[in-house]
């Protein structure tokens, strides 16, 4: 047999090789698109930090910042002052933060805004051409929800809860403008709180006069039931007349027992018919009847007599009794409600007034020009690291 010598046959690669080698290829391309990218995305944060820090220090349109502080107070001068742990731990004297932050969310409110903007025409100062554009507001026939949302980032209001007071702070691009605003603002929460305090008297005042109305009737009422059974009885105190009755009851039993004294004491050897006698026992008999008759206007087992007056013009007369004591009681909580409600009220006192700005302290322009610096180098070192861990890879 021949035999057969194995020539190395020469490949130029095997499909496996040829797909690495197109991975890797692929994977070059990418780590150099990546790096564009790095690269371009720290161009942009430098650019735009220099565009930032160019806007801040000479683009930046003023804003002057009108200052005011005020505080709620009770007018309650007579009540005991309360204590509560907040005084304990403060120091202070508690304050009603509730109205506090009732009046710093009506400071806040589109309806506050409704009124600024009638009354000194925000839209037109906010969104006057004259401002910078990144400042102003863009389109001063905004919605109202725009408007309030640009209104919210001028306008801050804020409760202090160590002193209990609220610090109202405005930023307008005019001095005057933000003067105007801040005392507004303080003229209007005055007069809405006051509105609220007088509004919560009213309905207090309204529920003790409806009381007293409701009192009134019932106490009339029965007073002329009382009136209504007197007519029909034809009496005009039936305990005053059983009481008449009772004592000629008692002026009777005494003369009978005299009768009877003197009809015992009469000699026996005298005849009955003997007109001393006669006499006795016929008085003695006209005094059982008249008693008889007495007795029976007090009571009867039929009913219908004085007893029974008696009775129901009792019942009358304390209904009377209690509907006048409970009008007279009525009386009383209305007048004290009246001078409660007045006493109870709240007045706005103003601690700081409307201040009127000499120097604009927005925007703070050396510290924003600091932080956008600051947040660009740092965007910018967070860039080059991660081109570094994608280097890392690729090699």
């Amino acid at each position: 047999m021949t035999e057969i010598s194995h020539v190395p046959i020469q490949d130029n690669g095997s499909p496996i090789q040829k797909a690495s080698k197109f991975s890797r290829f692929l994977a070059r391309v990418r780590a150099a698109f990546s790096m564009r990218l790095f690269d371009h995305a720290v161009r942009l944060v430098l650019i735009f930090s220099i565009f930032a820090t160019v806007y801040w220090l000479f683009f930046a349109s003023d804003r002057y910042v009108s200052e005011a502080n005020v505080i709620i107070r009770k007018t309650d001068s007579v009540g005991a002052p309360s204590f509560d742990l907040g005084m304990l731990v403060s120091g202070v004297a508690s304050v009603d933060r509730a109205n506090q932050l009732l009046l710093r969310d009506y400071l806040l409110s589109v309806d506050m805004l409704r009124k600024l903007d009638q009354s000194l025409d925000l839209r037109s100062h906010y969104s006057s051409k004259e401002h910078d554009v990144v400042s102003r507001m863009w389109f001063q026939d905004a919605s109202m929800e725009w408007f309030h949302r640009h209104y919210l980032s001028r306008i801050k209001v804020e409760f202090d809860e160590f002193s209990g007071v609220l610090r109202i702070q405005v930023q307008a691009y005019d001095p005057g403008i933000a003067q105007a605003i801040t005392q507004q603002l303080v003229q209007e929460g005055e007069r809405y709180m006051n509105v609220l305090g007088h509004e919560m008297a009213q309905v207090q005042v309204d529920f003790l006069v409806t009381q007293v109305d409701q009192a009134q009737e019932r106490f009339q009422k029965a007073s002329q039931d009382l009136l209504n059974y007197q007519n029909k009885a034809g009496l005009l105190s039936p305990q005053a007349t059983a009481e008449s009755i009772n004592a000629i009851v008692a002026a009777l039993e005494s003369q009978r027992a005299q009768l009877q004294t003197q009809l015992a004491s009469l000699p026996k050897s005298l005849d009955r018919d003997h007109p001393n006698i006669l006499m006795l026992k016929q008085s003695l008999k006209a005094v059982d009847t008249q008693i008889k008759e007495e007795k029976l206007k007090l009571a009867t087992p039929s009913g219908g007599t004085l007893n029974k007056y008696v009775e129901e013009f009792y019942r009358l007369e304390m209904n009377v009794q209690f509907t006048q004591e409970l009008y007279k009681s009525s009386l009383s909580a209305l007048e004290k409600g009246r001078i409660d409600a007045t006493r109870m009220l709240e007045k706005v006192s103003v601690l700081q007034s409307a201040t009127l700005p000499e120097y604009p302290l927005e925007p703070r322009r050396l510290y924003n020009t600091l932080v956008t610096l600051l947040v660009a180098l740092i965007l910018a070192g967070i860039l080059k690291l991660l081109k570094s861990i994608v280097l890392d890879h690729v090699d």
